[in-house]
């Protein structure tokens, strides 16, 4: 049975639209759905093309505001930005949380978003596997 990740962060276009798609793409028996505490309601240009050069890239993708998703049943929290870190709500059931922050590429260049991507591939997706073994 697959387990479930919600990844938050502040505007939901970028760390975690880029986090939810290498957790999909990279981890078997992991589904992942992203979401801002204050969504943006964009996907950042450069994130979605970090994503287009890897592979990785779904049209469903795009930036969800926490309320449509606070129904769902997850298996993990993972926030990746200290704001969603210190403002994630409280959701109906207990779910397990994890913090690992990366700063924002917003309005920088390219070479920042392939900076996060790889780092969100080398130090979160490894936290994530341990966590579920």
């Amino acid at each position: 049975m697959d387990k479930k990740v919600l990844v938050l962060c502040t505007g939901n276009s970028c760390r975690s639209i880029i986090a939810e798609a290498l957790i999909n793409a990279k981890l078997d028996g992991v589904m992942a759905e992203s979401s801002g505490v204050r969504a943006s309601g964009r996907v950042n240009p450069n994130a979605k093309k970090v994503l287009e050069d890897n592979g990785i890239w779904r049209d469903e993708y795009h930036s969800k505001t926490l309320d449509t998703l606070i129904d769902n049943e997850y298996d993990l929290i993972v926030t990746v930005c200290d704001h969603a870190n210190e403002t994630c709500p409280m959701f109906p059931r207990p779910t397990p949380k994890i913090h690992v922050g990366f700063s924002d590429p917003d309005g920088k260049g390219f070479d920042e978003f392939e900076k996060t991507y790889k780092e969100i591939e080398d130090i979160l997706l490894p936290k994530i596997e341990e966590f579920f073994n």
